[in-house]
């Protein structure tokens, strides 16, 4: 299992996405369903947000948040950082080791 941070980047005014939020939030939560995602949440200041993931690839996670309403509305472009999760708290094992 490949492990990723996506950083999201708003290519308009946050309060331009009180449209799009929900369904982007709703999307997210199919990733946490299929344990895909272990945590998200906004940036401070609100210029985008940052999520923590896992998969098999980097194509995986790209084709999986290729769907998400932001990118289909084309209100924000996500960036991948591949990394491997050498130390984590013990609760975590399961979810690292996939």
């Amino acid at each position: 299992m490949k492990h990723f941070i996506v950083e999201i980047n708003y290519l308009v005014p946050v309060d331009q996405l009180s449209d799009v939020l929900p369904n982007h939030r709703a999307f997210l939560q199919t990733g946490y369903d299929r344990g895909l995602l272990l945590l998200s949440g906004p940036r401070e200041p609100r210029i985008g947000g940052m999520v923590v993931a896992r998969a098999n690839s980097l194509e995986e996670i790209q084709e999986f948040f290729n769907n998400d309403p932001y990118h289909l509305q084309k209100v924000a472009t996500h960036t991948f950082i591949e990394f491997n999760p050498v130390l984590h708290q013990p609760w975590l094992d399961n979810w690292v080791k996939g």
